[in-house]
This record gives structure tokens, sequence and C-alpha cells, in this order.
């Protein structure tokens, strides 16, 4: 198992820990579905193999209501029964948001549509939002090796 590299960055630079909190304080401020913010966390961190943010995902994730079956799934949403229309958008929306260099058109107009036929744009915004700071997170943790537990 490897070990990490450094501290956290963002327990390194004064205020930017905070800051980030603060973002995800935001975020869960907008009434937006606490498992489905949960469930794109997990998605996107599972993409970037980010071990202390698929952990967290997992433990929100069924704090706020996944089955167990959503949490083991979530990276294979497209082939099981067990997540709703919205989720399924938001975390194709997750997917598309995470991996923007993969093609051509980063967020085909299919996965914004169907994401904007079941989000208003204050949803939309949070949802962007909870993608960007985990892949900030993740962006983080996994170049540093941060480990999943050790907090």
């Amino acid at each position: 198992m490897s070990t990490e590299r450094m501290p956290n960055p963002a327990m390194l630079i004064p205020g930017a820990m905070e800051a980030l909190v603060a973002v995800n304080t935001a975020i869960a401020d907008t009434g937006v579905d606490g498992k489905l913010l949960a469930l794109s966390h997990l998605r996107a961190s599972q993409i970037n193999g980010c071990g202390p943010c698929v952990a967290g995902g997992a433990h929100q994730a069924q704090h706020h209501g996944a089955t167990a079956q959503q949490v083991h799934a979530v990276a294979a949403w497209r082939e099981t029964p067990w997540f709703s229309d919205e989720e399924r958008a938001a975390l194709a929306l997750t997917e598309a948001v995470t991996r923007l260099a993969d093609r051509p058109d980063a967020v085909p107009d299919q996965v914004w549509d169907v994401a904007a036929k079941h989000f208003d744009h204050k949803e939309l915004a949070a949802l962007l939002l909870n993608i960007a700071i985990t892949n900030a997170f993740n962006r983080l943790n996994a170049p540093t090796r941060q480990q999943a537990g050790k907090w």
C-alpha cells in the first residue's frame, strides 16, 4: 500500500480548507437531496480514484438514505434498477463533468437536457458546484495519496 506523499494541501494553506468546506455548506443549504449529492460525490470520486472521498461518499450516501445496493452499484448505475430517473440524470451529468476531456463535446446536449428536465437552475447550480468541489478534493487527495479512514 502506498503512503501519503504530504499532508492534504488544503490543510497547509491557511483558510483553504475552510473555504472548501464553506462551498460544501452552501451546496447543502440549497435543499438539494443529500442522497443525490452524496451519490454524485461517490461517483466522481470513483472515477478519480480518490480513496478518502469514495469512503466518505459511501458513508454520506448511506447516512442520507441510499440503500446498500445503490452504494455498491453506483459505478454501474446504468445497468441496475436501483436509481430513480433524477438520480440517473445527476449521475450522467457527474460523469460528463468529471470526464471533461474524454470527448469533444464535454457535456453533450442529451446529458444536459435530461438533467435540466429534472432540476431547475438553482438545483443544477448546486449539482454542478457539488461535482466541481468533489473534483477539487479528488485532485488534492489522489496525487498526495491521502488515505481513507485516516481522519
